[in-house]
């Protein structure tokens, strides 16, 4: 079974996520920024004695991008994306304008992810789904084994992810939420980029935006 360890970061109160199983792990968005939450993050791996294999980014709005360079240094480690975040990912210091924020960019992505590919480490496979409306490049990770999945911002608890930004389309989001989402299990865990943990079964009875 894999273990998920939540923090939560940033003014914008954005969650970043350490999957491990069998001493190995995968840091889910980077949303911290001041040294110290870096450092609350590197606290934990050193802790848990894990050896960090993936950085992966859900998508690359302003809130999941924030500590991309600084864990990037902490880890030695590349980031790993969907293709259709360059382009966020490359305009992260005029994101970050328009929020009244700054941020070191971050690192190019060494590789990129797509529909269909696993990420692995220890005993853990999870599947990447492609599920763009929120952003242009967003992706879910799945763990059918361990029930769970890590939506980033397309399904939060009793709503859903915002889509006004450039990119953001609400037909798009809806049909990524009830084709690639609705399907799983009732019992499957949503681990979201914003607020607690709750379940499929517990959206689909009631979300009023699934109603």
């Amino acid at each position: 079974m894999t273990q998920i360890e939540s923090f939560t970061f940033s003014p914008y109160a954005t969650n970043c996520y350490v999957g491990h199983s069998d001493g190995e792990a995968a840091i889910v968005d980077a949303s911290c920024v001041a040294p110290e939450e870096v450092a609350e993050v590197a606290e934990y791996v050193s802790r848990k004695n894990l050896r960090v294999r993936h950085l992966l980014l859900t998508h690359a709005h302003i809130d999941h991008i924030l500590g991309c360079a600084a864990l990037a240094r902490e880890f030695n480690l590349p980031w790993t994306a969907h293709r259709s975040s360059r382009l966020l990912m490359a305009s992260a210091k005029a994101q970050a304008l328009m929020f009244g924020t700054s941020i070191e960019q971050p690192p190019k992505p060494k590789c990129w992810i797509r529909e269909g590919d696993i990420i692995k480490f220890g005993r853990t496979s999870w599947s990447v789904l492609e599920t763009p409306g929120h952003a242009p490049g967003s992706v879910c990770f799945h763990d059918e084994a361990s029930g769970f999945i890590l939506a980033g911002d397309v399904l939060f608890c009793q709503s859903v992810g915002r889509t006004d930004l450039p990119g953001g389309n609400m037909t798009t989001l809806m049909a990524s939420i009830y084709q690639k989402l609705l399907v799983l299990p009732d019992n499957t865990v949503v681990y979201s980029g914003h607020g607690p943990p709750t379940t499929i079964g517990n959206e689909r009875a009631y979300n009023p935006f699934l109603q």
